[in-house]
């Protein structure tokens, strides 16, 4: 018998406040379309508000919408354990490590799987020299949504594009940098332990320096959606398999997204690119309009049978 009170938990404190209010709003209207007594906890800077409403009116289940620091990196899941509710997505050990970019990265690698060159470096030490040789990457460890993320292009501008990073850097002492990987920005997500679709996202700026920013996800206009992709074959079904790989190496729950980047520069797709995987989401976006929900519908699952699909698997876990 399916859980009859669903608490959804949406915004949070993080820089992706606005998306988490977005996801949650889309799930609320959806689990009460098929028939949940549904909560909207709007989540503060307050952790005792959060346990003081979930104590006050205790769900059989929490959706979990909230997304980047404290709610999708383990902070907010041990809360729920433990109260002892069950929550959607991930568990404490597969949040906090799919947010660790370095950690997650070390791990992929290890288990075989394509991740670019890169390194951690101490965010100070960007002023002295170019960490890599350019173009390469400079992103936060713990953010989500491209929030922080600079490119350096080439070697005439960087001593000021380094600076420039420096200066407006508010994302911790640390910061990895990858090398730029040319080519498509490619997405994945698994749901059940089967990898759905490949969507390829293009930013729709003629800008050659453009990339799937954080404009570029959210704002209306800003990238196409394209699914399933068109690329080589070989590709296709080797991303789906990196993509359910990372989603047990990680040890993710119900659903993830793994993000690549496809180096097709070379081949143009007469032969299979080359694949590498940029990090994996175990709180995808929920929007009606977001890559999970919109492979599922490729897939055949709506958006309200995703939403209630996700409260039925919810368990309490480490």
């Amino acid at each position: 018998m399916k859980p009859c009170h669903v608490t959804v938990i949406r915004g949070g404190i993080s820089s992706e406040r606005e998306v988490s209010l977005a996801s949650g709003q889309g799930v609320i209207e959806a689990l009460q379309q098929v028939g949940y007594r549904v909560t909207d906890l709007v989540a503060n800077d307050d952790l005792s508000e959060i346990v003081q409403s979930l104590t006050n009116d205790r769900p059989d289940v929490i959706f979990n919408a909230l997304h980047g620091r404290f709610g999708e990196d383990g902070t907010i899941q041990g809360v729920f354990e433990w109260m002892n509710i069950p929550y959607t997505h991930s568990g404490i050990c597969a949040s906090a490590i799919a947010m660790d970019k370095a950690l997650s990265r070390t791990l992929l690698a290890e288990a075989g799987l394509p991740v670019a060159k890169g390194l951690v470096i101490q965010i100070t030490d960007i002023l002295n020299a170019d960490p890599l040789p350019p173009p390469y990457v400079v992103k936060p460890l713990k953010e989500g949504s491209s929030v922080g993320v600079f490119i350096i292009w080439d070697q005439k501008d960087s001593d000021a594009q380094r600076e420039n990073i420096h200066k407006n850097w508010k994302f911790g002492e640390q910061a990895l940098v990858e090398e730029y990987i040319p080519g498509k920005e490619l997405t994945v997500c698994v749901v059940n332990k089967k990898a759905l679709t490949i969507t390829d996202i293009c930013p729709t700026s003629t800008d050659a320096h453009s990339f799937y920013d954080y404009d570029a996800k959210y704002k209306v206009g800003q990238s196409v959606h394209r699914l399933p992709a068109k690329i080589h074959p070989k590709a296709f079904e080797q991303a789906l398999d990196y993509a359910r790989q990372a989603h047990d190496v990680l040890g993710c729950n119900a659903a993830s997204r793994t993000d690549f980047r496809y180096d097709n520069t070379l081949h143009h797709d007469e032969e299979p690119g080359k694949l590498f995987i940029l990090e994996v989401n175990t709180q995808p976006g929920m929007t009606p309009t977001s890559l999970l929900p919109e492979q599922a519908a490729y897939c055949g699952m709506s958006y309200p049978e995703l939403c209630a699909w996700l409260v039925e698997q919810a368990r309490c876990r480490t």
